[in-house]
């Protein structure tokens, strides 16, 4: 495993002794104190039964919820709206398309889609689609749940999906879907209904 210098963002010490966690951002690996042997795996503490690496990549990687871009995201309020949550979303990645049928199930709920084409040229052709939509909401749910190609919008000011794309950078979002709760907590990939309804709950 070959770490470039100017991959890590953090060396601490480890829970274990003689152990130290190197923050690569996306990811954590573990080092001896003079870096000569690398250890990349996740350490589970077997008492608790709690996976310390990946408790502590949510530390590290949490979000500032109130500070996101709001404006720059499809705003879709469903019941009251009270809980909130942000997703990072594909227009053409299946997962993304899983979740948005899950969230056809969560009730009162508001869902700030950051639009983040990354998978090809026609997930950034459709993006600017439905960002230059009359009613972006209802272009998004259509495309993304019922199939409907959003109609050929007339051009408009794209900039929000270019800062999207360098915010994502910014904070290491490397799949979608990727959700942040209100208490900026993560959930990668298409998250169950039960556990987004979990974890909306534990996040208000």
């Amino acid at each position: 495993l070959g770490i470039d210098a100017s991959d890590i963002k953090g060396i601490t010490k480890a829970p274990l002794p003689g152990l130290y966690e190197i923050n690569l951002g996306t990811q954590i690996v573990y080092s001896d104190a003079n870096g000569d042997y690398v250890l990349n795996g996740e350490l589970i503490d077997t008492k608790a039964h709690r996976n310390l690496t990946e408790a502590r990549l949510n530390e590290l990687n949490k979000v500032d919820f109130a500070k996101l871009p709001f404006e720059n995201a499809v705003k879709v309020v469903k019941g009251d709206g009270k809980r909130k949550m942000a997703v990072f979303s594909d227009p053409n990645c299946p997962y993304c398309h899983q979740l948005e049928n899950t969230l056809k199930s969560v009730d009162n709920v508001t869902v700030y889609t950051f639009l983040y084409p990354v998978l090809s040229p026609d997930s950034a052709a459709k993006a600017k689609q439905i960002w230059c939509s009359s009613d972006r909401a209802k272009a998004w749910e259509s495309w993304m749940v019922e199939r409907k190609a959003p109609a050929a919008a007339g051009t408009c000011d794209t900039a929000a999906i270019d800062s999207n794309l360098a915010l994502g950078a910014k904070m290491n979002v490397t799949g979608t879907p990727t959700v942040i709760l209100a208490d900026g907590t993560r959930l990668p990939g298409a998250v169950s209904g039960d556990r987004l309804e979990k974890a909306l709950s534990a996040a208000h």
